[in-house]
């Protein structure tokens, strides 16, 4: 599909709104989003997913792994490069990023867990095996944590989707530094 970022001038008069609001949380509208903006139904979809899982009494370093994981899974350049992004802002460490990126879980057990969780979430389309919820509870997860993950886990492969039907939306200046393709390992 031939998708571009739209601006607010010339995206539709219903996705305006929502870019506008995009914009006042976040002091840009990423270009993401600005393809997105093509379908108001979209756009809406996009913000309402993002406002969700953007719940501040989850921990971010989790939500940011989990979309890691995904990305990866569903070939999401965009994506990966974002959440790596945001990882290395919350102080994860470039070793455990880099493991991430290439499909394999990081060394910390609880890190693990949440990328092996949203991973076969993606993978198997929420058939999630038994050891592996099983390992996420002993990592200390809860099943309204795991739930969390699953949101992230939606809200990831839309924009996946977005970015793979967009023949790879144009990556913001901020992200560029950690651009992505897919490697050899796909999980």
């Amino acid at each position: 599909m031939n998708l571009n970022p739209l601006t607010p001038d010339t995206a539709p008069d219903e996705s305006r709104p929502i870019l506008d609001g995009i914009a006042a949380d976040l002091g840009f509208v990423p270009n993401l989003a600005a393809v997105a903006a093509a379908s108001p139904t979209l756009l809406g979809a996009f913000d309402a997913l993002r406002r969700s899982v953007a719940d501040p009494s989850f921990p971010p370093v989790h939500r940011e792994i989990a979309g890691v994981a995904v990305g990866v899974v569903v070939d999401n350049a965009y994506g990966v490069a974002f959440h790596s992004t945001v990882l290395a802002g919350l102080g994860v460490e470039d070793g455990e990023i880099d493991r991430m990126r290439a499909g394999t879980e990081p060394d910390h057990p609880v890190h693990a867990a949440v990328y092996s969780f949203a991973r076969e979430t993606a993978t198997q389309r929420g058939k999630v095996p038994d050891v592996v919820v099983q390992r996420a509870h002993d990592a200390g997860l809860t099943d309204s944590d795991l739930l969390q993950l699953v949101a992230e886990c939606a809200f990831a492969a839309l924009v996946g989707t977005i970015d793979n039907l967009a023949g790879r939306v144009p990556l913001d200046e901020f992200l560029r530094p950690r651009q992505w393709e897919l490697g050899l390992v796909r999980s």
